[in-house]
């Protein structure tokens, strides 16, 4: 965002702007800012005479980012929050609320149909996944396999996976651990469960920064490249605690813009309704022991960091 957009007034802050541009709040005032249109406003049309094109038929509407446009495409609604498992790994929430993070490590954004969408966002994401493979010289689905063979809490081995710093929490200088480590509990398929246990934790923290804004959420979906990896799909509604859907493969940023742009030409007031045909839908009981002993050991990562 531009630092001085206030989302829930639809405002700029020209007072801010001031402050950024070293110029007084008279001399920002005469600075001509676009205008940001509503979700489903019409903002006007091409013109008649484009390069010898007659364009006058298209409508200008309002575009958004990439995390309003996935949580367009996914369909979201308030209660709702996707998961995204990639390179790093992102939680935004549809709330129907604005929220204000001081502390920094939620977001609040707005999403594209008028509601907010806070954010909160990882360095680390699949790439745990990656890292721990590559360890135990396995590959893809024998990882799952080894992961899943295991008992959660991996035998008392714990994975923080700070491997390139950490965002949330903020941690930039931290590196990772894996503590528990005894005769018993070192073996590949602990060791595996350890990084899939501690991956999902991670997102677990970032779902509880959301939450702790007064932001409901009651079930996630999980997209990404992560997805693909078994382990962290099947054990993922057991340790956020939550139900979890797993849409099918695909581009929901382009599918959010393409129903952003059905939803000007058509002029309702709610954007077009496109099913998603093919979610999965997993369930499991929670087991809040494997949180509290993920976020026993990130607190020592954290008091180490201070």
């Amino acid at each position: 965002g531009t630092g001085y957009f206030d989302s829930v007034t639809n405002e700029y802050r020209r007072d801010l702007l001031a402050l950024a541009l070293h110029r007084s709040e008279e001399e920002v005032a005469g600075i001509v800012l676009p205008r940001v249109v509503g979700p489903n406003e019409v903002a006007g049309h091409g013109g008649d005479d484009v390069l010898g094109a007659d364009l006058s038929h298209l409508a200008l509407g309002p575009g958004c980012g990439d995390n309003a446009g996935a949580a367009l495409g996914l369909g979201l609604r308030p209660g709702q929050t996707s998961v995204s498992l990639g390179t790093s790994g992102v939680v935004a929430a549809v709330s129907s609320t604005p929220t204000h993070d001081p502390s920094g490590l939620v977001t609040g954004f707005a999403d594209a149909t008028g509601a907010f969408l806070p954010l909160a966002c990882t360095l680390n994401g699949a790439r745990i996944l990656d890292a721990a493979k590559k360890v135990l010289g396995v590959s893809y689905d024998e990882f799952d396999e080894l992961a899943l063979s295991a008992e959660p809490g991996a035998g008392g081995l714990v994975h923080v996976p700070y491997l390139e710093g950490e965002r949330t929490p903020n941690l930039p200088e931290a590196t990772g651990m894996l503590t528990g480590m005894t005769l018993s509990s070192l073996t590949p398929a602990n060791y595996a469960r350890a990084a899939v246990e501690g991956l999902l934790c991670l997102m677990g923290a970032c779902l509880d920064a959301v939450r702790a804004q007064g932001v409901d959420i009651s079930e996630v979906a999980i997209v990404g490249g992560g997805v693909k990896w078994r382990s962290a799909k099947e054990l993922s509604p057991a340790v956020l605690g939550v139900p979890v859907d797993v849409p099918p493969a695909g581009e929901y940023v382009a599918i959010g813009a393409a129903k952003q742009a059905a939803w000007i030409l058509d002029g309702g007031a709610e954007p077009p309704a496109w099913e998603l045909a093919g979610a999965e839908h997993l369930t499991a009981p929670a087991q809040p022991e494997v949180r509290a002993a993920y976020d026993k050991a990130a607190a020592v990562v954290a008091g180490t960091q201070g």
